[in-house]
């Protein structure tokens, strides 16, 4: 399995539902990924080298505070993102 940052599946999951209820002015792929890598870097990372951390992990994640920290850094990172995106809107073949 190697080393695996489980908080990385969470923030991804979370991402999805956070979709749901707020538009991102821009949904292409590099302004989503710049969105998780913002939370990604405030978030303390927990690493783990079996499926059975993992799934300790994701069990950690189910309490509703910190489900709410993420969504409330999924927020504050698509603002960012909407307010200084890091690509060209249009690209030129």
């Amino acid at each position: 399995m190697g080393l695996v940052n489980a908080v990385e599946a969470i923030v991804s999951n979370l991402f999805e539902e956070f979709q749901k209820s707020y538009e991102i002015k821009c949904g292409c792929q590099h302004c989503k990924e710049d969105i998780l890598a913002l939370v990604l870097n405030r978030i303390p990372p927990k690493y783990t080298s079996s499926e059975k951390g993992q799934l300790y992990i994701k069990t950690l994640y189910l309490n509703p505070q910190l489900q709410s920290d993420v969504m409330r850094e999924l927020m504050r990172a698509a603002l960012v993102v909407e307010h200084k995106q890091n690509h060209l809107v249009h690209e030129w073949v």
